[in-house]
């Protein structure tokens, strides 16, 4: 019980705080790893986007990173992206880059230094993942990784993609 009061004055305090249209994801630039920029609308235009804010000092984000990985290449069929936005200081950029290349990952890496990107996104707890749908609209948020979350996080990228798959079939 005092879990889900918990969790519902968090959403509400989400909600109420990330744009003037709390269920859309704002149109935030994004510089990433590579040193190219680009926006989170450019990366919803043509599929979901999964958003993860992450260091290279928090081991459950490390850990989460491996699935997210996984479902960013399970799903790219359905245009499924993962953006992870990496909130280590300037200093730690040297680190974000040999982290990632030892792990091989494929999805992308977005740089957020000075932390604006996680403050308007309320993701200064990490991990924080954001799912948002193809037309930028907030469908799912959750802080932390225990491990099994993993089940809830596929499955809520199924339910969306699933959606998605349907609207295009009726459509």
């Amino acid at each position: 019980m005092k879990k889900n009061v918990l969790r519902l004055l968090f959403i509400a305090s989400v909600t109420f705080g990330i744009d003037s249209n709390p269920n859309f994801i704002p149109d935030l630039k994004i510089r990433m790893l590579d040193g190219s920029k680009t926006t989170i609308h450019e990366l919803v235009q043509d599929g979901p986007l999964m958003i993860d804010f992450w260091a290279t000092w928090c081991v459950p984000c490390k850990k989460v990173m491996k699935f997210l990985n996984e479902y960013h290449q399970e799903f790219e069929k359905e245009k499924f992206k993962v953006l992870m936005i990496n909130t280590d200081s300037p200093r730690s950029v040297s680190k974000v880059k040999s982290y990632v290349r030892s792990q091989e990952y494929k999805f992308f890496i977005g740089m957020d230094p000075n932390k604006s990107i996680s403050k308007k996104l309320n993701g200064l707890v990490m991990p924080t993942l954001i799912l948002v749908d193809k037309g930028g609209e907030v469908v799912w948020r959750h802080q932390g990784y225990l491990p099994g979350e993993e089940v809830e996080i596929k499955n809520q990228i199924q339910i969306l993609v699933n959606k998605l798959k349907e609207k295009n079939d009726e459509g």
